[in-house]
């Protein structure tokens, strides 16, 4: 596939490109080799043709003395401030060429740090695990290239590079390669939204890269509005699709990148340009639980509000986005299992009043990614704190049968399977200034929060945070867990996921205080029942009538038909066609 951006190696050549339409004059330099002057073109784009063979190390030199990286790199050698490196594209071959991915109403979703597996290869290694418990899709936290060895990914500045950190872009590809051969998807994190703190050298060649009049709080917003910036992201989502045959993409935040209408734009383009027949999948990251892109390309989105419900009923926890959530809990509950999002243009009390969200009724339950824990509900707690750390384990338990038998496309985050009580820890790995910055920055915005002092905040520049963070089975409960998830997804994958398309929802209704029981006609007709509750206590219930799927403790069906839900149970009936 050819790209605008970056340096693309074709017979006996390289073709570099680079779009600095501040400047007349720049560069290219070869390590250990000659350094030309590029032809610039009008609109500010560079091209220089080269016998660099793959391997080359290069970058670009500016006017006023300063060199940089390409922002298109494919691979960088000496971290985000040092030399790009020319990739081959056509150098892997392919053991599963043909693999053409999986639909997306089969997705059950398992998202993990590449760095906490060992990188790359230390992923390959865990596949067979993952897919014997019954995953279908990996999604990897942003790969691209962060200041130094520790990051969560969301500090990136070179989207096109893996990390170095994690392995090469052969190992990742290798990778890749060994999901398909087990049956897994493989998605991946991408942040079009914002670029780290480090190493953007965009704005010294492209100031109009970011806006002056609108700001977000990693500084000047993107510009959305100029087709190079567009094409920019747009290129590197294909690239990523293309390139690495990756199965599907989560977009950050993308609530932070103001001209909206790109990604119905990018996701139109996406599938017109992957092959014909080949599943891939996008899915969204959006605070404003706006409906509107998954009306089109898009498949789904992440579902907060499921999250947020939850941890509400469980932990008892009202602070910050959590007060949106503390009065009619059980109802909210019913309408994120009914309908998805639980705001839908309802006043937010944690905004303010201020309404959020659009009506969600109408979407397929494939439409949300729903979730119990995620590397953002864990790792923005100032001690990075696990859900089984805060609630009791049955009602976790209990919870996760939810999650994994409903219509929604569950997500587990790494960990969670072997009932890991390992914190998920904010970790960076800057220098200087910038890491002193990090570190009290992060001790200053948990200072006002009166369950912690700020000063005991670990450092997210200390290797110690990284290590804390890489998560271990529970020496007693994981094994049991372990089967539980199994047994869940045996299931799901048996008389759930196939009856999925068509799927739509009969409503839900509280039935307790912390209890709720929703109900779903499936494609082929068969009627879903499930009914969840988080309470320490038994609630009142009637009215459930059809054949066991299953329940979270023997003999919670009969209290059930005897009109009382138990203690920290879940339900499922599955009445299937005659």
């Amino acid at each position: 596939m050819d790209l605008t951006f970056g340096a693309a190696r074709g017979e006996g050549a390289t073709t570099f490109r680079f779009w600095a339409p501040a400047h007349q004059e720049v560069r290219l330099e070869i390590r250990d080799g000659e350094t030309i002057a590029m032809e610039r073109s009008d609109d500010g784009w560079f091209a220089a043709t080269l016998p660099a063979p793959a391997g080359a190390r290069y970058r670009f030199a500016l006017p006023d003395g300063l060199t940089v990286p390409d922002p298109a790199s494919r691979f960088q050698d000496g971290d985000i401030h040092g030399w790009s490196v020319v990739v081959d594209s056509r150098s892997y071959r392919w053991r599963t060429a043909g693999w053409t991915g999986r639909p997306w109403h089969e997705a059950v979703v398992y998202e993990l740090h590449v760095g906490a597996f060992g990188g790359f290869k230390g992923v390959a290694e865990a596949l067979p695990r993952l897919a014997e418990l019954g995953i279908t899709a990996v999604q990897l936290m942003p790969i691209n290239d962060v200041p130094g060895a520790r990051n969560w990914g969301y500090d990136g500045v070179l989207p096109y590079a893996p990390d170095e950190a994690f392995g090469t872009p052969e190992d990742l590809k290798a990778l890749i390669d060994r999901a398909h051969e087990l049956g897994l998807m493989m998605m991946l994190d991408v942040v079009y939204n914002h670029f780290g703190p480090d190493g953007n050298y965009i704005g010294s060649y492209a100031p109009t890269f970011f806006r002056e009049d609108l700001h977000t709080p990693w500084g000047g917003a993107i510009d959305f509005r100029l087709p190079e910036v567009r094409a920019f992201f747009t290129e590197n989502a294909l690239y990523w699709l293309m390139e690495y045959r990756f199965d599907g993409l989560r977009f950050d935040a993308v609530h932070a990148i103001s001209e909206s209408d790109w990604i119905d734009e990018m996701a139109a383009t996406v599938h017109a340009t992957v092959e014909p027949g080949r599943h891939v999948h996008l899915v969204l990251e959006n605070e404003h639980n706006e409906q509107s892109h998954l009306a089109g390309d898009v498949d789904a989105q992440w579902n907060d509000d499921f999250h947020h419900v939850i941890h509400v009923l469980l932990t008892g926890e009202r602070e910050g986005y959590y007060e949106d959530y503390a009065e009619d809990t059980a109802g909210k509950l019913a309408r994120t299992l009914s309908e998805g999002f639980v705001y839908q243009g309802e006043p937010s009390p944690h905004l303010d009043g201020k309404r959020r969200g659009t009506p969600s009724g109408h979407l397929a339950p494939t439409s949300f990614v729903s979730f119990l824990q995620n590397h953002d509900q864990i790792g923005n707690r100032a001690f990075g704190d696990r859900l089984s750390t805060l609630a009791p384990a049955k009602g976790v338990e209990a919870a996760t049968a939810a999650l994994l038998l409903i219509p929604h496309v569950p997500m587990i985050f790494m960990g969670e399977e072997v009932a890991s009580e390992t914190p998920f820890l904010f970790f960076t790995d800057h220098q200087g200034e910038l890491a002193d910055a990090v570190r009290e920055g992060r001790r200053k915005e948990f200072s006002k929060f009166a369950a912690f002092a700020g000063a005991e905040v670990p450092d997210p520049n200390a290797a110690k945070t990284f290590e804390d963070s890489i998560p271990q089975p529970h020496p007693e409960r994981a094994e049991a867990r372990s089967a539980l998830f199994k047994t869940l997804l045996t299931l799901r994958a048996a008389e759930i996921a196939p009856r999925i398309p068509g799927a739509r929802s009969e409503g839900a209704e509280a039935v307790g205080p912390k209890a709720a029981v929703a109900r779903w006609t499936l494609g082929d007709g068969a009627k879903l029942t499930l009914a969840l509750n988080l309470d320490d206590k038994a609630t009142k219930i009637a009215g459930l009538a059809g054949p066991l799927l299953f329940e979270s403790d023997v003999g919670a069906s009969d209290s059930v038909r005897a009109g009382e839900l138990p203690a920290f149970t879940t339900i499922a009936l599955l009445e299937t066609p005659a």
